[in-house]
């Protein structure tokens, strides 16, 4: 089996577990949790909760009583997370309608890099403020614009040679005003909005820039019309190309990406 085929073979929320949410995902959601799961008697529900970073780390921090609860649209992502950690009531569900009861509430609801992706974003944020119990509290992450990434641009630049203009639904909700805007309307409280950056370091940039093309063709008209055989053949290409990319940003043998993100705070 050729490296492509490998890659095709392989279910991409596995690999998204395995490659991106430990260096990439998991600081910035132990930074989302410590800003507002202060201890041990408070429910946490998850809102986007992929394959559930921030759900474990949420059970890390609060032990094995507290109630966590992580909703996700997609079925693949909540397989992986059930296979990750079984103590959390992982749950299929809309963000416009959370799979939550009218009788239960939560203390602390986060969402980290999923609202940029919502389409109703308003009606997405009434109904996080729904489940939350008076004082409740919640914390909310969205990736800069990639204005702020250059890193990023370069490498989304060599995949737009191939399949044509893309608009990165990651990064199109980067406008701190926008967002605390969006969660006054919806009737938070003290909204503050913080950026946090890290360093984020792969042994394997080639990998990186290959599991970048495949979420970026995604976003093009053209990348849409492929097969998953075919864009995986033209992310091996994409990566390729990105070598020069992936040199000038290699320190020490690690890949390290500079990635940025808003995180907003509030309660109820």
């Amino acid at each position: 089996m050729s490296e492509t085929q490998l890659f095709v073979a392989t279910a991409f929320t596995e690999i998204y577990e395995r490659v991106l949410v430990p260096p990439l995902f998991r600081p910035f959601a132990e930074q989302l949790i410590a800003s507002v799961a202060r201890d041990r008697a408070d429910s946490v529900i998850d809102v986007a909760c992929g394959t559930g970073i921030v759900a474990r780390v949420a059970r890390e921090r609060l032990g094995p009583e507290a109630r966590i609860v992580g909703v996700d649209v997609a079925p693949a992502m909540l397989a992986v997370a059930r296979t990750a950690d079984s103590t959390i009531d992982w749950r299929a569900g809309n963000a416009v309608a959370l799979p939550v009861s009218a009788g239960e509430q939560f203390t602390v609801l986060t969402c980290h890099q999923g609202l940029q992706f919502m389409p109703d974003k308003p009606a997405a944020m009434r109904d996080m403020r729904r489940v939350l119990a008076p004082r409740g509290r919640v914390a909310i992450a969205t990736w800069a614009s990639l204005e702020d990434l250059p890193e990023m641009r370069a490498l989304n630049a060599i995949a737009e040679n191939h399949v044509g203009p893309i608009v990165d639904s990651r990064h199109s909700f980067g406008d701190r005003q926008a967002l605390k805007s969006l969660m006054v309307d919806a009737g938070f409280n003290r909204v503050t909005v913080k950026t946090h950056a890290h360093d984020v370091r792969f042994a394997d940039g080639a990998l990186f820039a290959r599991l970048n093309a495949m979420a970026v063709m995604a976003m093009s008209d053209k990348g849409k019309a492929m097969s998953e055989a075919e864009r995986g053949q033209l992310a091996g290409q994409i990566a390729a190309e990105s070598a020069d990319v992936i040199a000038k940003g290699t320190k020490n043998g690690w890949f390290v990406i500079p990635l940025t993100t808003n995180i907003a705070t509030a309660d109820v």
